[in-house]
């Protein structure tokens, strides 16, 4: 069993009704902070379980079950450089270096705003890259394909999450094959 730090992004409650925590606690999320930030619902989970699949569609269904529309999880999939230098723990200095092709090769391409100062990239590409570069570990591509497939069956309106997870995940491990960065 491993502890899994990730949010549930909401809306659809009322977060000045007199049962507004009450509602999160009594539909299993006692393992997470709930905030209202933004104009949404903001549910901080550190949850106990198996896996980073099973974490994350159980969290989900609890704040379902709580009444309230889930609208995303976090951290969010896209990143920046720095991002990836935080959730990668190399410098920042380092993956700039691989994103202007001067260590590595063929470093995944930004998604978003490519024209802008400031693009994104898909933060699963690019653990995966990572990994076979030798600088991440496999739980780090796995928890960034298993959250990239969360939100696209969230943005689907698709639940439960357990099955499509649990698929993604057994995907994931069995490409990244047996090395264990």
């Amino acid at each position: 069993m491993a502890t899994f730090e990730f949010c549930i992004v909401a809306a659809g409650l009322d977060p000045l009704a007199d049962d507004f925590e009450t509602r999160f606690l009594d539909a299993g999320c006692d393992d997470a902070t709930v905030a209202f930030q933004k104009g949404r619902i903001v549910v901080d989970f550190s949850r106990d379980a198996p896996g980073i699949d099973t974490a994350v569609a159980s969290a989900v269904a609890d704040v379902v079950r709580a009444g309230a529309t889930v609208v995303r999880i976090e951290p969010d999939p896209l990143v920046t450089l720095a991002d990836m230098a935080a959730r990668s723990g190399l410098t920042r200095a380092a993956v700039s270096h691989y994103f202007r092709g001067q260590r590595g090769e063929n470093f995944p391409p930004p998604v978003a705003r490519v024209t802008s100062e400031s693009p994104l990239w898909d933060w699963a590409t690019v653990a995966r890259w990572l990994f076979a570069q030798n600088r991440t570990d496999r739980a780090t591509v796995v928890a960034a394909a298993v959250l990239k497939a969360a939100n696209a069956a969230v943005a689907a309106g698709e639940q439960p999450l357990a099955e499509t997870l649990a698929e993604c995940r057994s995907r994931c491990e069995a490409a990244l094959g047996r090395r264990a960065a």
